[in-house]
């Protein structure tokens, strides 16, 4: 092998890691918002008083739900309590975890609750690619009914979502394997 292609194999491999080192550095600074449905249901990471405050303002986000859980002392939750509360916006605590599976009965639970909250709804975890993740794959599954392939797409690299195998996160990737037939995908 010449020593021009190898620079050129060398390159090629150096760029893929930056190039998605650069791609998750742009879902932090974008917050990693992204419509799942206009004007009914958003997803992020953990969002700043100033971004629920523009979140308000430009989509209107009537309800949010935090994934996380309870957090009463943490600053970050104590912050968007009392943001969520200037904003007249319903808050609701709904802990699941990344690195175990949500049963089926937690997942009708979380369902009932996008089903009967205030729209529109913004839904976020710590990062907004695990858990927020498989919430939004639900809603879409169960509450809109657009499908498995795009219930799936929310679980997805594009949303800093790494779905490797018996890693960290798999539990979110299992979790909506064991439910598809519960929401209806008996064929998969």
């Amino acid at each position: 092998m010449n020593r021009k292609r190898i620079l050129a194999i060398g390159s090629t491999f150096l760029a893929l890691p930056l190039a998605f080192v650069l791609y998750l550095g742009m879902l932090l600074v974008t917050g990693n918002f992204h419509t799942v449905i206009a004007g009914t249901l958003y997803r992020s990471a953990q969002p700043s008083p100033h971004r629920i405050d523009q979140y308000a303002r430009d989509y209107g986000i009537r309800t949010i739900i935090n994934l996380r859980g309870t957090n009463a002392g943490a600053p970050w939750y104590d912050a968007e309590i009392a943001e969520a509360g200037r904003q007249g916006i319903v808050h609701v605590d709904f802990g699941m975890s990344s690195r175990s599976e949500l049963s089926q009965d937690e997942a009708a639970k979380l369902v009932n609750l996008f089903e009967t909250a205030e729209k529109p709804v913004l839904i976020h975890c710590a990062d907004g690619s695990d858990r927020t993740s498989l919430a939004a794959a639900l809603y879409v599954a169960a509450v809109a009914k657009l499908g498995e392939e795009a219930a799936e797409g929310q679980i997805s690299l594009r949303y800093g979502h790494i779905a490797i195998p018996f890693g960290p996160t798999w539990p979110i990737d299992m979790t909506f394997e064991s439910l598809e037939p519960w929401l209806g995908y008996h064929d998969s």
